[in-house]
């Protein structure tokens, strides 16, 4: 995920001109296996049964880049999913809100209700490990961002 991060970042750096540039990818791990974005309703439904019940880490690249640097980091976020009937998979998939969605589920939407505990960075979990941006930001531009 580091490796798209910094590919995504890189792909717009050009257009960007001195701004910087930001670039973030996440992914969802289980037990050594990578779940991403399913590609159909079949491989979402699966996915979410593997992870029902279950303790799994939601880990983002991310990548700040500028034309003189290059800051590549990462977070992880565990998070506790309840157990899933049936019923709850099939209606959750249903909803189509699986869609491009790293793991099968976004938790900012009706993916909530899939979701017992967080652990963590909860927007790193939707998608923008916060935390560690702004972190990042102060140390990079303190002037700007940051109580420095």
């Amino acid at each position: 995920m580091c490796r798209h991060a910094r590919g995504k970042a890189r792909s717009v750096a050009a257009v960007a001109g001195q701004r910087p540039v930001l670039g973030v990818d996440t992914v969802v791990a289980l037990e050594g296996r990578i779940y991403g974005k399913p590609g159909d309703a079949g491989e979402a439904e699966a996915m979410l049964e593997a992870l029902a019940g279950r303790a799994h880490d939601v880990v983002s690249g991310l990548c700040l880049l500028t034309p003189a640097w290059e800051e590549i980091r990462y977070e992880v976020t565990r998070v506790l999913f309840r157990g899933l009937t049936p019923r709850d998979l099939a209606s959750y998939v249903a909803s189509g809100e699986w869609e491009g969605r790293a793991g099968a589920y976004a938790i900012q939407g009706r993916g909530a209700a899939l979701v017992e505990r967080v652990e963590g960075d909860y927007l790193n979990v939707v998608g923008l490990p916060a935390a560690l941006l702004v972190g990042l930001l102060a140390e990079r531009f303190a002037g700007l961002y940051g109580f420095g």
